[in-house]
């Protein structure tokens, strides 16, 4: 009985912690079906998820810090779209007056809703990490991982050499959390893997809706290859190892102030 309470309620805070990617998958549906007046539907999806990050954080779901963490990841994630819709990798097909360069602007939430899921889970779980790699390799590695998004279209593709990485780096270190206050322990390659199986079954549902478009999906919707899966577990470690590494400079600079205030 214990167990399923336990499983019941780590549930319920990973389906808070997962409130903004609901609300746009339900938009990206909703807006698929019923046609909205006045603007294109891509304007409209940006002003939901405005309106949704205001929301989030004016009703305290979000700190003013949790906003500065996914503003990043907005810019980051926007970045990355701006260049692989410029070479080819998909396409947003749909009209709107709020696209810049092809690439809708509502388009970094998709990325930012990733953010604010690991923010949210990380407060409300209370995790901490065991064995965390010194930051002089967490650093270049998450670069390394995200500049290979853009290199890899003119140089050799180096997924699978930093896949191997991460492995090496990771092994050692754990993830634990905390759930009606008993505590519970992850190896964090295997939650790498995990969140990344998730997020390209949300994909899926995402391009059916019409949030973006792969250029085998032009003329009817299929399923996405599951190589994209190492391309989202890539992406999903870089965010991770961001809001990892972000966690720790503001847990050492509030001790560093704890102690000073202490003398």
């Amino acid at each position: 009985m214990r167990a399923l309470k336990q499983f019941i309620r780590f549930g319920w805070e990973q389906a808070l912690s997962c409130l903004f990617p609901v609300v746009i998958f339900a938009s990206l549906a909703i807006t698929q079906v019923v046609s909205l007046p006045f603007l294109p539907r891509y304007d409209w999806l940006l002003i939901i998820f405005l309106f949704m990050q205001w929301w989030m954080v004016r009703s305290g779901l979000e700190t003013s810090d949790e906003l500065k963490v996914i503003t990043l990841f907005h810019l980051i994630g926007l970045t990355l779209e701006l260049f692989k819709v410029h070479m080819g990798s998909w396409s947003y097909p749909e009209e709107g007056y709020t696209k810049v360069l092809g690439v809708p602007l509502y388009s970094g939430f998709m990325y930012a809703s990733v953010a604010s899921y690991l923010c949210q889970a990380w407060r409300r779980l209370n995790v901490h990490l065991i064995k965390w790699p010194p930051m002089w390799l967490v650093v270049p590695l998450a670069s390394g991982i995200y500049l290979n998004f853009f290199t890899h279209h003119y140089w050799v593709d180096l997924r699978w050499w930093l896949s191997g990485l991460v492995i090496i780096i990771f092994w050692p270190s754990w993830v634990t959390y905390a759930i009606n206050g008993s505590r519970y322990k992850m190896p964090i390659v295997f939650s790498f893997i995990l969140i990344g199986f998730f997020i390209w079954i949300a994909e899926n549902i995402a391009t059916f809706f019409g949030a973006w478009e792969y250029p085998n999906q032009t003329e009817a919707w299929s399923l996405v290859h599951l190589g994209k899966v190492s391309s989202w577990l890539l992406l999903v470690i870089v965010s991770f190892l961001i809001v990892a590494t972000l966690k720790q400079v503001k847990g050492n600079s509030s001790t560093s102030i704890s102690k000073s205030q202490a003398l």
